[in-house]
């Protein structure tokens, strides 16, 4: 019954996002400018490169500047909270990523306590570094390796989960689940004792002009672009464009909705009532001030936006 009311439901949903006037907020703050500034002045004590992005944007939002100043070096892919994408079409992904020059990707999921392809990343780095020139780093039997991306894809959990895995130890990265929380070029960080591996924790560069309003929107859908800066209500409404797009309705079962629906306002009415999250406002009337009760529209967004980060509405693909 269910499926027959999301089937019913799709003729009336939204083909395309109407973005209007907006425009991408640019989100390039000093730490940025000089983190990538000191990953250049590292790279010549850097075997490999490992670029981390969120494997539910592969395509999206990765930063071309990475590529422009710090190709130089061998380079490993990795595409972090696997947990979260549908990966169904793993295969075409991995084609158009080799189209583009990345054909050693591996997707890993660095908050569980035990990840096989966490166990793979350091016999596949090894790998990649044995099989290029090292240049000036030839007779050294250490390897250093240089971790970036853009902000809050996991950089510090996959050091600490490479820690964990090879060294038994735990974390030696903050984490956090705001974009920002490293700032500046770490000293290294040890990873494995076989071979002796050191990492250099960066923090997260976005790319100063983001190249279209949607990939903006995948961004701070994903936690990269601080919330405030694009709008949660906007936010919210780009994430029940998309899981209608897709076909995802489990937002339906989980807020108590009839039916799936597209009208953003009325899905967070609904969220704002199964969770109790009213507001108390003062209306002006013909015969004086009153206090009405009303929906916290923006607490009920922020919980809408937050269950699909934790992966409560399912694993999605953006890209």
């Amino acid at each position: 019954m269910k499926l027959y009311q999301a089937l019913r439901s799709a003729a009336n949903f939204r083909t395309a996002f109407d973005f209007g006037a907006r425009e991408v907020a640019h989100w390039f703050p000093g730490h940025m400018a000089k983190g990538l500034k000191q990953m250049r002045a590292s790279l010549k004590s850097v075997d490999c490169i490992i670029e981390i992005h969120d494997a539910r944007i592969p395509f999206s939002g990765r930063n071309p500047v990475f590529q422009e100043s710090l190709d130089v070096r061998p380079h490993l892919l990795v595409l972090n909270k696997m947990d979260l994408a549908d990966l169904n079409n793993k295969q075409r992904i991995l084609k158009k990523l080799e189209k583009k020059g990345f054909k050693d990707v591996v997707f890993t999921d660095s908050l569980k306590q035990r990840d096989d392809n966490i166990k793979k990343l350091v016999p596949t780095v090894v790998e990649i570094i044995e099989s290029n020139p090292r240049f000036n780093r030839d007779e050294s039997t250490k390897f250093c390796l240089m971790v970036i991306g853009v902000p809050n894809v996991g950089k510090s959990s996959l050091i600490n989960a490479l820690r964990r895995t090879n060294l038994k130890k735990g974390r030696a990265s903050r984490v956090g689940g705001e974009p920002g929380i490293t700032k500046a070029v770490l000293t290294r960080i040890q990873v494995c004792e076989r071979p002796i591996m050191h990492l250099l924790d960066t923090p997260g560069v976005l790319p100063p002009k983001i190249e279209s309003v949607e990939t903006g929107m995948k961004l701070a859908l994903c936690g990269t672009i601080l919330d405030h800066l694009v709008g949660e209500d906007i936010i919210a409404d780009y994430l029940l464009y998309s899981l209608n797009r897709l076909g995802k309705f489990s937002y339906v079962e989980k807020y108590d909705l009839q039916e799936p629906c597209d009208d953003i306002q009325n899905v967070l009415k609904r969220i704002a009532v199964k969770l109790g999250k009213t507001q108390r406002v003062k209306a002006i009337t013909g015969v004086g001030n009153i206090t009405v009760t009303l929906p916290n529209y923006s607490a009920a967004a922020y919980d809408f936006i937050r269950a699909f980060r934790k992966g409560e509405l399912g694993r999605v693909m953006l890209d």
